[in-house]
Order: structure tokens, then sequence, then C-alpha cells
């Protein structure tokens, strides 16, 4: 993977990938907020992904990330809660095992950040709350749904 950044008038900047480009407009939207939001949106791909290759749709998904930084510089994620809210036709228990492949397998940014930063998440499914702040303890995971076709390829 390559990512070129180019300076293009006072704080624009535009990333380019191999597949496309996107401007980066400081400090309207500051560079961790789009750190965070690949994140998010790293792992929300997931929760779409894991029930899809299973032929079970999920509707209505919206993740929610809090993060808490250190005040002294650089600044780093000292905590992360992840709010997954959606609704599908299947049982709690998998529902929570998707959030789970996404957190410890699938979501390569959010594993970047594991282990350096406290991850928590909790779940809401058809309007009911499953997982309340539960902690994601670091070390390597065991669930694990297959090859995914998601955004976020390995």
């Amino acid at each position: 993977m390559n990512i070129k950044i180019s300076h293009k008038d006072g704080m624009k900047f535009e990333a380019k990938t191999s597949k496309s480009s996107f401007i980066i407009d400081c400090p309207t939207i500051s560079p961790i907020e789009y750190f965070l939001a690949g994140i998010i949106c790293c792992t929300a791909t997931d929760i779409i992904m894991v029930p899809k290759k299973q032929g079970i749709e999920v509707t209505d998904l919206e993740v929610d990330g809090d993060v808490v930084r250190a005040e002294a510089m650089p600044q780093k994620f000292e905590s992360l809660h992840l709010t997954y809210s959606f609704n599908s036709p299947s049982e709690d228990d998998l529902v929570a095992r998707w959030v789970m492949a996404s957190i410890e397998t699938y979501c390569s940014t959010l594993n970047t950040i594991r282990g350096v930063t406290k991850i928590t998440y909790s779940i809401t499914h058809n309007s009911k709350l499953i997982r309340d702040k539960s902690e994601i303890i670091s070390g390597e995971s065991t669930t694990d749904f297959g090859t995914l076709d998601g955004c976020c390829p390995s």
C-alpha cells in the first residue's frame, strides 16, 4: 500500500492512493479525525461483510467512536469506546461474534492501535443493548469467519 500526500493550498492536502484521491482540509477535519474515521469505517465494513458472507443482511448500521487522548504531546489515543447499533434477523450471540471477529481478526486499522490503546465496545442489536462497555483483552484472536471482500483487504 502506498499513499502520496501533496500540499495544495493553505492547509489543504491531496491524498492519492492507487485507486482514488481525496482532499484533507485541515483544520476542518484533522488528520487524527481521518485516522479515527478510518478505524471506525474499517470495523463497520466488517459488520456488513461478515453477516453477508453468511447470507444475512445487516440494516441501520451505525458505529460511533469516542476517543480519550493523552494531554501531553503527541496526544496518543489512551482509550477508544466503539458503540455498534444495527438490526438483523440473527441471534444476539452470533451478532456479538461478528463484532468480536471485526475487533480481533479483520479490522487492520483497529488492530494497529490494539495493545497500546484501551478498547471497549457496546452493542445495540434490534434496539436491545446486548453488550455494554465490554473490554478488549490484548492477545490473538480465535474468531475467524474466513476471507472477506471488504474495503480493507489484507
